[in-house]
């Protein structure tokens, strides 16, 4: 549940109520009483003896929107004509749509966008295969691809609950980038069946961009498409995540004057974000690293070790600690989590090391409480839009592809991912980073831009003409 007011939460309850008198004061009063918060309040009707109104009122959750019109409703003389969620409102038909290029007014126009004049460009691309990428949608087209087995923090809830938020991901492409992003959801969640479909829709697409698929199937479904494929393949819930923590992370480090080759690291979480949390950490330099799950640590000699975790005890913990989350974040300058909510309290953070940084990303509720973890940290970081800091892979994942695509890049390499971090964390100058600004907004204008060209550069490529 959310512990203030969102937006995301927000209805609009229309309502009739006596044109004289104080009533609609009353309204602005009984919300406040009730814990809501009266963002717009639109006279829609105006009569002699009634008004109608239109109040938008963000509220906690289903439960309290619920409770808030039911106290509306004990105001003399005010009927409830209608209640909107305002978020359901917005997915009305989708959130996207496909619109073409260029116009279609006449015979001619026609003629030459489809046949016969569309026929001579086919030729061509049979000719030249290479030439898909300059005379079609390919060179600026991404596959949201989702099994809806991981579905944000809901869990397995299948391809058709999926598709509203793959249809976000679409838009967020589009917004922030200029993609034009295309949510194809699979009711499979067989890996054969999964890699076999994206291999062969894989030409219209210039870039292939998994979502949601859950762990350790994600793994091998990415590595067999980078196999297959000559399109660049990226597992946003792992690189995405990867690529905005390491950003937010080195400007901590700068505010708490640290070094991440010397700092102490727990992380909670080995599942596909947080392995590639991981390795992106040891490629830019952190040594000093124990990654626990729900079992405790990852720790050689720990029986049960699935390929990835193994690899996780090969390559961290060099102590072979071998005891619970609480006991690894003792001592420890940053905590990282990409797991479950409420596992640890501020007690815990108050025995990690002086200007601690925490990093709860679990959503919607955080592995610890952002208001207890900042009584003793340094630095926090969530992934909720309530808080400051907020670590969201919209920083990351337009700005890649739209480098990828550009540079029409064949791959991912790990130094792109690292370029594209770097680039993130320099978009906050020296006179702009705190403690309470690591990562710039969402919609800071250089943000896409700047990771777009990272990630062309270590590409070897140059913006498409």
């Amino acid at each position: 549940m959310a512990s203030v007011p969102s937006v995301s939460y927000s209805i609009t309850v229309r309502l009739e109520v006596p044109a004289g008198g104080r009533t609609v004061g009353q309204i602005t009063h009984v919300v406040e009483d009730a814990g809501g918060v009266v963002t717009a309040l639109d006279v829609t009707t105006a009569g002699v003896e009634a008004l109608r109104i239109d109040v938008t009122i963000a509220t906690r959750d289903t439960e309290h929107a619920e409770a808030i019109v039911v106290s509306l409703e004990t105001i003399d003389g005010v009927k409830i004509h209608k209640v909107s969620d305002r978020t359901f409102l917005m997915h009305l038909g989708g959130k996207i749509e496909m619109r073409s290029k260029v116009p279609l007014r006449n015979r001619d126009e026609l003629s030459m966008a489809y046949t016969p004049g569309v026929a001579r460009v086919s030729l061509a691309i049979a000719r030249n295969p290479e030439d898909v990428r300059r005379l079609t949608i390919k060179r600026n087209s991404v596959a949201v691809v989702t099994d809806g087995s991981a579905v944000l923090g809901l869990g397995n809830i299948g391809p058709a609950a999926a598709l509203p938020v793959m249809e976000g991901k679409a838009a967020l492409f589009k917004r922030f980038a200029g993609i034009d992003a295309w949510p194809i959801c699979l009711d499979t969640q067989d890996t054969d069946e999964i890699v076999r479909t994206v291999q062969i829709i894989a030409p219209a697409f210039g870039g292939i961009n998994l979502e949601d698929i859950s762990a350790p199937r994600c793994f091998e479904v990415e590595a067999r498409l980078r196999e297959l494929l000559d399109i660049p393949v990226f597992h946003d819930d792992q690189h995405g995540t990867a690529i905005c923590v390491l950003a937010a992370l080195t400007n901590a480090l700068r505010v708490v004057d640290k070094d991440l080759g010397t700092v102490r690291i727990t992380m909670a979480g080995a599942g596909a974000a947080g392995t590639a949390i991981l390795k992106l950490l040891m490629h830019a330099g952190a040594k000093n690293l124990v990654v626990c799950d729900f079992l405790g640590a990852v720790h050689e000699g720990r029986e049960g070790l699935d390929p990835s975790l193994r690899w996780i005890a090969e390559h961290t913990n060099a102590e072979n600690y071998a005891g619970d989350l609480r006991g690894a974040v003792a001592g420890a300058d940053v905590f990282i989590g990409v797991s479950a909510p409420g596992i640890l309290t501020g007690d815990d953070i108050a025995t990690m090391n002086t200007d601690s940084i925490v990093f709860a990303l679990a959503n919607p509720e955080p592995e610890v409480s952002p208001d207890d973890a900042r009584e003793h940290a340094a630095v926090v970081a969530t992934g909720r839009s309530d808080y400051p800091n907020q670590i969201n892979n919209v920083l990351a994942f337009p700005g890649v592809f739209r480098g990828l695509l550009d540079a029409q890049s064949r791959t991912v390499s790990t130094e792109m991912l690292y370029a594209a971090a770097q680039a993130l964390a320099a978009v906050v100058t020296d006179a702009e980073l705190g403690p309470n600004y690591i990562v710039p907004s969402v919609f800071h204008p250089d943000v896409a831009t700047a990771v777009a060209a990272a990630v062309r550069d270590a590409a070897g490529g140059r913006p498409s003409s």
